[in-house]
């Protein structure tokens, strides 16, 4: 039997069900509306603070707004001044705000509620606000979505026709659906919660003033990660390593790149053929670069992805100390029982290598223990008296200097 496309949520599971049941019915396979998903749902913020998030300078903020009779989207970016806001119409109009999670520690809280996801698959919680009619048109997402509604009600249109077509208007500076033909349609009070796979077509609006929470995921492209991995492999390669093409013979003088010059090109990129299919084609050959110091192998492509997936798409690099933290210092944070809190937008994530770990913060890679990867990468707020050997105390040394961890005066409650 199909899974039905709507479901209440119950006490013991916010999702209608077990999250392992999530994953296999619904998770990038088919949408699911769930009322109630967060019972007596209270907004963490107001539209007010959200408004003042919009006019920071470091924020990321769009103005989204539609004229009816022309039905004509224009799109303006933040950040925004308070006498923006005072000019706008009475209806019509959205403003959307990225990683607010960064910012507010209530709307990170949200965020608890879908530990049943791997944390690096987590990029961020978009808030919008919108009067009524306020809209950013129907379109598609390339990535999951959990859609949760605060403040008021929102109308939410979907398709899962999967003939449907989307291809975009070419008269907005947005992505906006040609066409768009819903097969349901909802309205969701505060609490609902819609969950989207990537490629459904969906559009909602606002029904009078109303506030909408985005978790999004992290799905980098195809295109993305082989760059990113291009770049990886092209730091292995000394300057002398060239083409080469000792066994040339006499050419032709008609400019042909001809198959031999291409088995060349071939033999001086030998994981080309991994980029390309993912297979190893010649296993004496590809997958090996002769004169690097390494070879494209499990373990490579760990260390690459990690570094990848915790600096991919962040908006701000953390300030390093003016000065590296002092033996004493960090001493006596150790004998105060203080707390060590993560800067909210450094990234972190770990993997196995062998008894250890290799943890990796906005992109810099550490060996660590697995117990410290652990408390780095799942807590915003690290106990210092969990950090026992030197490796790992030296490797918080080394977060602290960058940026990327802050030191309490005392010990105090985690914010996540």
């Amino acid at each position: 039997m199909t899974p039905p496309i709507e479901i209440v949520a119950r006490r013991a599971h916010p999702l209608g069900m077990p999250p392992a049941a999530f994953l296999r019915d619904y998770w990038q396979k088919r949408p699911l509306l769930v009322r109630g998903a967060f019972a007596q749902f209270r907004d963490p913020l107001t539209p007010n603070d959200l408004a003042g998030l919009a006019c920071e300078e470091m924020a990321l903020s769009r103005l989204v707004a539609h004229e009816r009779k022309r039905d004509r989207w224009t799109l303006r970016n933040g950040p925004f001044a308070e006498d923006d806001f005072a000019t706008l119409p009475k209806r019509d109009w959205t403003v959307l705000v990225q990683d607010v999670d960064k910012w507010d520690a209530d709307v990170a809280a949200l965020l608890d509620a879908f530990g049943f996801l791997p944390s690096w698959r987590i990029d961020d919680v978009m808030v919008s606000y919108a009067v009524d009619g306020g809209s950013v048109g129907a379109h598609v997402d390339q990535y999951d979505v959990f859609l949760l509604q605060g403040l008021g009600q929102r109308r939410w249109q979907i398709s899962v026709d999967p003939n449907a077509r989307k291809d975009f208007r070419d008269d907005a500076e947005l992505k906006l659906l040609r066409e768009f033909t819903p097969t349901h349609d909802w309205i969701l009070e505060p609490g609902d919660m819609l969950y989207l796979p990537p490629g459904v077509p969906h559009h909602g609006v606002a029904i009078g003033e109303c506030l909408t929470y985005s978790i999004g995921m992290r799905a980098p492209s195809k295109a993305e990660l082989l760059l990113d991995f291009a770049d990886a492999l092209a730091e292995m390669l000394p300057e002398e390593l060239r083409l080469a093409d000792p066994d040339l013979l006499p050419a032709k003088g008609d400019g042909e790149i001809d198959e031999a010059a291409m088995v060349r090109v071939v033999r001086a990129m030998p994981w080309l053929s991994i980029a390309l299919d993912g297979k190893k084609k010649d296993k004496k050959n590809v997958g090996r670069t002769d004169g690097c110091s390494g070879s494209v192998d499990a373990s490579m492509l760990r260390t690459w992805f990690l570094r990848f997936i915790t600096s991919y798409r962040s908006a701000h690099a953390a300030a390093p100390r003016p000065r590296r933290i002092g033996d004493s210092e960090f001493a006596r944070a150790f004998a105060k029982g203080a707390e060590a809190l993560r800067n909210p937008w450094s990234r972190a994530a770990w993997t196995r290598e062998g008894r250890d770990a290799l943890l990796s913060v906005a992109g810099t890679s550490y060996r660590s223990s697995i117990a410290f990867a652990r408390l780095v990468a799942s807590r915003a707020a690290i106990p210092l008296d969990r950090v026992q050997s030197t490796r790992d105390r030296d490797v918080l040394r080394s977060l602290i200097d960058a940026g990327h961890v802050t030191l309490t005066a005392g010990r105090r409650r985690s914010q996540r």
